[in-house]
Protein backbone atom coordinates (compact mmCIF):
# COMPACT_ATOMS: atom_id res chain seq x y z
CA UNK A 1 0.00 0.00 0.00
CA UNK A 2 3.09 2.62 1.12
CA UNK A 3 4.37 1.48 -2.30
CA UNK A 4 0.80 2.63 -4.35
CA UNK A 5 0.80 5.79 -1.93
CA UNK A 6 4.12 6.63 -3.11
CA UNK A 7 3.36 6.36 -6.71
CA UNK A 8 0.34 8.91 -6.12
CA UNK A 9 2.38 12.41 -7.58
CA UNK A 10 3.64 10.66 -10.26
CA UNK A 11 0.45 9.06 -11.10
CA UNK A 12 -1.57 12.45 -10.96
CA UNK A 13 2.18 13.99 -13.01
CA UNK A 14 1.28 11.47 -15.74
CA UNK A 15 -2.52 12.42 -15.92
CA UNK A 16 -2.25 15.91 -15.95
CA UNK A 17 0.65 15.56 -18.37
CA UNK A 18 -2.30 13.78 -20.74
CA UNK A 19 -4.72 16.35 -19.45
CA UNK A 20 -2.48 19.10 -20.29
CA UNK A 21 1.06 19.90 -20.58
CA UNK A 22 4.45 19.54 -18.48
CA UNK A 23 4.31 22.89 -17.09
CA UNK A 24 0.47 21.71 -15.82
CA UNK A 25 1.95 18.35 -14.17
CA UNK A 26 4.68 19.84 -12.79
CA UNK A 27 2.82 22.21 -10.68
CA UNK A 28 0.16 19.08 -9.95
CA UNK A 29 3.50 16.70 -8.86
CA UNK A 30 4.59 19.53 -6.67
CA UNK A 31 0.72 20.21 -4.87
CA UNK A 32 0.20 16.70 -4.71
CA UNK A 33 3.76 15.97 -2.69
CA UNK A 34 3.32 18.80 -0.66
CA UNK A 35 -0.56 17.30 -0.06
CA UNK A 36 1.21 13.77 1.02
CA UNK A 37 4.00 15.08 3.13
CA UNK A 38 1.28 16.79 4.80
CA UNK A 39 -0.88 13.96 5.13
CA UNK A 40 2.11 11.59 6.47
CA UNK A 41 2.92 13.85 8.72
CA UNK A 42 -0.92 14.51 10.24
CA UNK A 43 -1.15 10.49 10.16
CA UNK A 44 2.48 9.86 11.98
CA UNK A 45 3.67 13.07 13.31
CA UNK A 46 7.15 11.85 11.51
CA UNK A 47 8.77 12.33 8.33
CA UNK A 48 11.26 9.91 6.49
CA UNK A 49 14.50 11.67 5.36
CA UNK A 50 14.09 10.55 1.94
CA UNK A 51 10.11 12.11 1.78
CA UNK A 52 11.86 15.34 2.37
CA UNK A 53 14.68 15.12 -0.61
CA UNK A 54 12.10 14.07 -2.51
CA UNK A 55 9.92 17.07 -1.45
CA UNK A 56 12.79 19.59 -1.66
CA UNK A 57 13.41 17.98 -4.88
CA UNK A 58 10.31 18.53 -6.45
CA UNK A 59 9.59 21.79 -5.07
CA UNK A 60 13.15 23.79 -6.32
CA UNK A 61 13.02 21.32 -9.93
CA UNK A 62 9.94 21.98 -9.94
CA UNK A 63 10.22 25.82 -9.14
CA UNK A 64 13.18 26.37 -11.87
CA UNK A 65 10.87 24.32 -14.55
CA UNK A 66 7.19 26.94 -14.29
CA UNK A 67 9.59 29.96 -13.33
CA UNK A 68 12.34 29.62 -16.70
CA UNK A 69 9.60 27.76 -18.49
CA UNK A 70 11.96 24.90 -19.28
CA UNK A 71 10.78 21.57 -18.97
CA UNK A 72 14.84 20.69 -18.30
CA UNK A 73 14.69 20.95 -14.66
CA UNK A 74 11.60 18.46 -14.23
CA UNK A 75 13.30 15.98 -16.52
CA UNK A 76 16.77 16.15 -14.52
CA UNK A 77 14.86 15.72 -11.18
CA UNK A 78 14.28 12.14 -11.35
CA UNK A 79 18.53 11.70 -12.19
CA UNK A 80 19.56 13.73 -9.77
CA UNK A 81 17.47 12.07 -6.90
CA UNK A 82 18.69 8.99 -8.29
CA UNK A 83 22.18 10.13 -8.34
CA UNK A 84 22.01 11.04 -4.89
CA UNK A 85 20.34 8.02 -3.70
CA UNK A 86 23.51 6.09 -5.23
CA UNK A 87 25.95 8.13 -3.88
CA UNK A 88 24.47 8.45 -0.55
CA UNK A 89 24.77 4.19 -0.22
CA UNK A 90 28.04 4.15 -1.92
CA UNK A 91 29.86 6.79 0.51
CA UNK A 92 27.94 5.81 3.27
CA UNK A 93 28.96 2.27 3.45
CA UNK A 94 32.78 3.02 1.79
CA UNK A 95 33.77 5.45 4.18
CA UNK A 96 31.57 5.56 7.24
CA UNK A 97 31.04 1.82 7.63
CA UNK A 98 26.97 2.55 7.49
CA UNK A 99 24.81 0.68 5.43
CA UNK A 100 21.71 1.91 4.95
CA UNK A 101 20.52 -0.89 2.73
CA UNK A 102 20.74 -2.72 6.28
CA UNK A 103 19.58 -0.05 8.65
CA UNK A 104 16.09 -0.23 6.03
CA UNK A 105 15.88 -4.20 6.01
CA UNK A 106 17.53 -5.52 8.81
CA UNK A 107 14.69 -6.03 11.51
CA UNK A 108 12.63 -7.59 8.54
CA UNK A 109 14.97 -9.67 7.26
CA UNK A 110 17.54 -12.16 9.43
CA UNK A 111 19.98 -13.49 7.20
CA UNK A 112 22.64 -16.65 7.63
CA UNK A 113 25.16 -15.42 9.71
CA UNK A 114 28.32 -16.83 8.61
CA UNK A 115 27.52 -14.45 4.91
CA UNK A 116 25.23 -11.52 6.59
CA UNK A 117 28.23 -8.65 6.33
CA UNK A 118 28.97 -9.68 2.82
CA UNK A 119 25.40 -10.30 1.38
CA UNK A 120 24.30 -6.59 3.35
CA UNK A 121 27.50 -5.14 1.55
CA UNK A 122 26.30 -7.01 -2.13
CA UNK A 123 22.83 -5.65 -1.87
CA UNK A 124 23.82 -2.12 -0.65
CA UNK A 125 26.33 -1.98 -3.93
CA UNK A 126 23.66 -3.13 -6.01
CA UNK A 127 21.26 -0.77 -4.78
CA UNK A 128 24.32 1.82 -5.35
CA UNK A 129 24.56 0.92 -9.25
CA UNK A 130 20.78 0.29 -9.67
CA UNK A 131 20.26 3.70 -8.50
CA UNK A 132 23.34 5.18 -10.98
CA UNK A 133 22.17 3.49 -13.61
CA UNK A 134 18.23 4.97 -13.54
CA UNK A 135 19.64 8.28 -13.37
CA UNK A 136 21.78 7.84 -16.51
CA UNK A 137 18.92 5.95 -18.07
CA UNK A 138 16.53 8.92 -17.29
CA UNK A 139 18.97 11.56 -19.05
CA UNK A 140 19.25 8.81 -21.96
CA UNK A 141 15.16 9.00 -22.36
CA UNK A 142 14.59 12.40 -21.25
CA UNK A 143 16.95 13.88 -24.28
CA UNK A 144 16.98 10.96 -26.93
CA UNK A 145 13.57 10.27 -27.11
CA UNK A 146 10.22 12.77 -27.02
CA UNK A 147 8.54 14.46 -23.81
CA UNK A 148 5.65 12.25 -24.19
CA UNK A 149 8.24 9.25 -23.68
CA UNK A 150 9.88 10.21 -21.17
CA UNK A 151 6.63 10.85 -19.61
CA UNK A 152 5.36 7.47 -19.97
CA UNK A 153 9.27 6.42 -18.98
CA UNK A 154 8.84 8.13 -16.26
CA UNK A 155 5.76 6.35 -14.61
CA UNK A 156 5.58 2.55 -16.26
CA UNK A 157 9.00 2.02 -17.16
CA UNK A 158 10.91 3.08 -14.28
CA UNK A 159 8.57 1.68 -11.92
CA UNK A 160 8.64 -1.32 -13.70
CA UNK A 161 12.44 -1.60 -13.50
CA UNK A 162 12.21 -0.88 -9.97
CA UNK A 163 9.50 -3.32 -9.24
CA UNK A 164 11.63 -6.23 -11.21
CA UNK A 165 14.59 -5.40 -9.29
CA UNK A 166 12.92 -5.87 -5.96
CA UNK A 167 11.47 -9.05 -7.49
CA UNK A 168 15.08 -9.95 -7.72
CA UNK A 169 16.99 -8.30 -4.68
CA UNK A 170 13.94 -10.84 -2.91
CA UNK A 171 14.59 -14.41 -5.01
CA UNK A 172 18.66 -13.86 -4.57
CA UNK A 173 18.13 -12.55 -0.85
CA UNK A 174 15.80 -15.17 0.25
CA UNK A 175 18.79 -18.04 -0.80
CA UNK A 176 20.80 -16.00 2.07
CA UNK A 177 18.44 -15.88 4.64
CA UNK A 178 18.21 -17.86 7.89
CA UNK A 179 14.58 -19.75 7.66
CA UNK A 180 12.86 -21.15 10.68
CA UNK A 181 12.96 -25.33 11.60
CA UNK A 182 9.48 -26.56 10.80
Amino acid sequence: MKFLFDLFPIILFFVAFKLGDIYTATIVAMVATIGQILWVYYRHRKIDAMQWVSLVMIVVFGSLTIFLHDKTFIQLKPTALYWLFSGALFISAQFFQKNWIQVLMGKQVTLKAGSAHSVWHRLNMAWAIFFLIMGALNLYIAFEYSEETWVNFKLFGSTGLLLAFVILQGVWLSKHMEHPSE
